[in-house]
């Protein structure tokens, strides 16, 4: 009986064995493919510089719809088509902030509006700004300090997380909340710094959102205007005065743009995926021009080894991420809808840096399934399967029942450039680009393989 146990684990043993080597093998085929022969930093190139920034909403964005529907087609997807998606039309147009101090002129400065910010018509407003660090120290103003004053929220970026994101997340509140923080205590509008990891002249916008009914406008400046705009009102009174042209006008009819390759075994589908759309500074080449781009390669990879995949394998190009995630919501209200299965979903919408880590949104069997095949990942510099949150576009999905993932690339300089005129194609390495298309692609593989 030992004799024969003995025997069942070493065969057992050579089976793993054998299938860990299969599998190192078609790992080695899919870097080797796109490393050498990927079109997605070919692609990024045509989608920031012949098309640009693609806000939801606007005629650029619409342009990119048709140019994703054209590349999900030439990547050999066996059908493509457009999800419909009512999105909210932002637009920012002119702007301008100026500070007056005592005895001084007025002086431009750098500053981009947030996000679905209302703005002031067109017409001048002014006041005194006061300055706070931290929500704690504005929660202990009255009312009356804040009336008709203009509110600079001088909350840094924080340098001490090695994971940058949590810097984001930490400050996130500021950008959101803001407006409707200064305008509940008779606040004219609200300044904050940039969500900014570089010490630079930079604005960033980013979507914020209002609380209630009274909607006041909410402008950003780089870290070096808001350091110097500190330092003068250490020994006097500044007056600040805005003229914005920003604000929303309705909605309208746009799409999702959704590509795939039907499964050999069953209909049974995994998601790859990214946003489509951008804010209207820069390019939107890391975010998410390079998770679109990278999307599409996992499907072109597919088609280009012949790898005859289980499952349906489907490219989804989200629209709407930016200021509303209405892409995502209807993706998760059709899957429900139809009643359509899903295995998995994986997001790309941290950039297209170096891939470091897959962070996996699912229960803690496939959760340690997946991290069994971290061995297979680590020539290929991906080590770390630990964290626990997936992309925005994937809620949806995850409250449904389904697992979702996010590719997490090095993000030490992700949030120097994030949602800036910064953002733009020279910033995107092609290799770190394709060793992302590359690692989303063997996950792909593995998950189609094995579930």
């Amino acid at each position: 009986m030992k004799k024969i146990l003995g025997t069942t684990l070493t065969l057992l043993g050579l089976a793993v064995f054998g299938q860990a080597k299969e599998d190192s093998i078609q790992f080695a085929k899919i870097s080797t493919e796109i490393l050498n022969k990927g079109k997605a930093y070919n692609e990024l190139r045509e989608l920031t510089k012949n098309i640009g920034h693609r806000l939801s909403g606007s005629a650029s964005y619409e342009k990119a719809v048709t140019w994703a529907e054209q590349k999900l087609r030439d990547a050999g997807a066996d059908k493509v088509w457009l999800q419909e998606v009512m999105v909210p039309v932002w637009v920012r147009g002119k702007e301008s902030l100026h500070i007056k101090t005592s005895n001084g002129k007025w002086k431009s400065l750098k500053m981009l509006s947030l996000g679905n910010s209302e703005g002031t018509g067109g017409k001048d407003i002014s006041g005194e700004i006061i300055m706070v660090r931290s929500m704690e120290e504005y929660d202990k103003l009255s009312p009356e300090q804040v009336k008709d004053k203009i509110v600079f929220f001088n909350y840094p970026f924080s340098q001490t997380y090695i994971e940058t994101f949590r810097g984001y997340g930490d400050a996130a509140k500021y950008r959101s909340t803001a407006a409707s923080l200064t305008a509940k205590k008779g606040g004219k509008f609200a300044i904050i710094r940039s969500l900014s990891s570089a010490f630079d002249d930079v604005p960033h916008t980013g979507s914020m959102r209002y609380q209630d009914d009274k909607k006041i406008p909410a402008v950003a400046v780089g870290s070096t205007t808001a350091d110097e705009l500190a330092e003068l009102l250490k020994s006097q009174k500044i007056t600040a005065k805005l003229n914005s042209n920003c604000g929303m006008k309705g909605e309208k009819l746009s799409h999702s743009v959704i590509g795939e390759i039907t499964g050999k075994k069953d209909k049974s589908v995994i998601v790859v995926g990214g946003h489509l759309d951008s804010w209207d500074v820069g390019e939107g080449a890391h975010d998410d021009g390079s998770g679109i781009v990278q999307s599409i390669e996992v499907l072109r990879t597919f088609k280009n080894l012949g790898i005859q995949n289980n499952h349906t394998i489907r490219v989804v190009c989200f629209a709407n991420e930016e200021n509303g995630v209405k892409g995502g919501v209807m993706y998760g209200k059709t899957v429900k809808e139809n009643n359509e299965k899903h295995l998995f979903a994986i997001e790309t919408d941290a950039g297209g840096f170096t891939p470091r880590e897959i962070s996996l949104d699912m229960d803690n069997e496939k959760r340690k399934q997946i991290q069994s095949w971290a061995d297979l990942f680590l020539p290929y510099g991906v080590y770390d399967f630990k964290n626990t949150y997936s992309g925005t576009d994937l809620y949806p999905l995850h409250d449904l029942g389904i697992p979702t993932a996010e590719l997490v690339p090095d993000s030490q300089r992700y949030f120097d450039i994030h949602h800036t005129e910064e953002d733009t194609f020279e910033k995107v390495n092609r290799r770190e680009l394709l060793l992302g298309a590359s690692t989303l692609t063997q996950i792909i593989y593995m998950i189609d393989k094995n579930w």
